[in-house]
């Protein structure tokens, strides 16, 4: 039981960093970039990375990362580590809660761009990034916020339960 608690805590600390890293990637250099062009370029593009996401790498740290959170998390409880539970519980909360801002702002947003065509009128193109690009950037870096507190929080957990397992 002991290894595969150190084996969960470690996952889910390396997931929570990966997605924390990715959403931080948008954050400082995707969004910036895509900021600089028209509305059709950004519609297709951002349309194009919605799709391509979806794939087993992001799937595993993801959906597979607040798994094992929430694994980690009960058996550090199971183990009655004092020292790791606030840790690993805080982890697996804030991982969740970055789930839940992910499809509840993120995940509407793209959506809704997706029913834009790169053929739609300027107009129309212009209203569409207008609606999504301010508010997906916020909940964004609020994600990634919460995934790097994720992260922190796995790692503390992993060192409190090696230093008293």
């Amino acid at each position: 039981m002991n290894a595969l608690t150190k084996i969960s805590l470690v996952l889910a600390a390396i997931t929570s960093g990966l997605t924390a890293g990715l959403f931080w990637g948008y954050a400082y250099s995707v969004m910036p970039a895509l900021r600089t062009v028209d509305d059709k370029t950004f519609v297709t593009v951002m349309n194009k990375i919605n799709v391509v996401i979806l794939n087993g790498w992001f799937g595993f740290c993801f959906g597979g990362g607040l798994a094992l959170a929430v694994i980690a998390m009960i058996m550090v409880l199971i183990s009655r580590n004092t020292a790791a539970m606030p840790w690993a519980i805080a982890s697996a909360v804030l991982f969740l809660a970055a789930v839940i801002v992910t499809s509840v702002i993120n995940v509407p947003l793209n959506n809704g761009l997706a029913t834009v065509a790169a053929t739609a009128d300027p107009g129309a193109l212009a209203a569409a990034r207008a609606h999504f690009e301010a508010p997906w950037n916020k909940a964004n870096v609020i994600r990634a916020g919460l995934h790097t507190a994720a992260f922190v929080a796995g790692c503390i957990a992993l060192l409190a339960y090696r230093i008293r397992p």
